[in-house]
């Protein structure tokens, strides 16, 4: 296993976070739709609650880790044929949005839940509150988390996007840095 960048490709820690995530993403929002599609006061409605708030934090503990890889593996693999300034900064301002989305959203979730005065389960714990009871604070976090999640669809959407572009438009290789290698 390559614990560290090439010059070609992400080290193989980095590749498995980043779909791992990908993965986390999928469930969190197939739990939350789920949830509202659930009847009211079914036992299916809370199980879809308590796996998105479980989830949404697993995102927040993989980013803390995503990060600190990102240190320690080295620099980026160099896209090949290299793209232009402008691109570059787009792809950077896209990765700085992508990470806040996944910082900030189980952060904000937390937070809501938090002011609702529910428990935040986390695989059979109970974590703690963040802040004290307050419903109209509750009702205006879950609102911003409501919007922001929305907003994710298209985040996710876009750099899904520019890397297809990349690879089947562009054809560089700047998608085959981030694919598992070939056996």
């Amino acid at each position: 296993m390559n614990w560290r960048n090439t010059t070609d490709r992400y080290a193989t820690l980095s590749i498995a976070m980043h779909w791992l995530m990908l993965l986390l993403l999928i469930g969190v929002y197939a739990a939350i739709n789920l949830h509202d599609l659930a009847e009211k006061g079914s036992a299916l409605r809370a199980d879809l609650k308590i796996w998105h708030f479980a989830l949404g934090m697993s995102v927040l503990a993989l980013v803390a880790l995503r990060l600190t890889a990102r240190l320690v593996s080295g620099p980026a693999p160099r896209i090949a044929p290299a793209p232009p300034a402008w691109q570059q900064r787009l792809a950077e301002a896209m990765h700085l949005a992508l990470y806040a989305f996944m910082i900030g959203m189980p952060l904000l979730g937390w937070f809501a839940v938090s002011a609702k005065g529910d428990p935040v389960a986390f695989y059979g714990m109970q974590l703690p509150l963040l802040i004290g009871p307050d419903k109209g604070l509750y009702r205006s976090l879950k609102d911003i988390h409501e919007t922001i999640g929305t907003a994710g669809y298209y985040l996710i959407g876009l750099h899904a996007a520019a890397a297809l572009f990349h690879h089947y438009v562009l054809r560089d290789n700047t998608l085959a840095r981030m694919l598992p290698a070939p056996r």
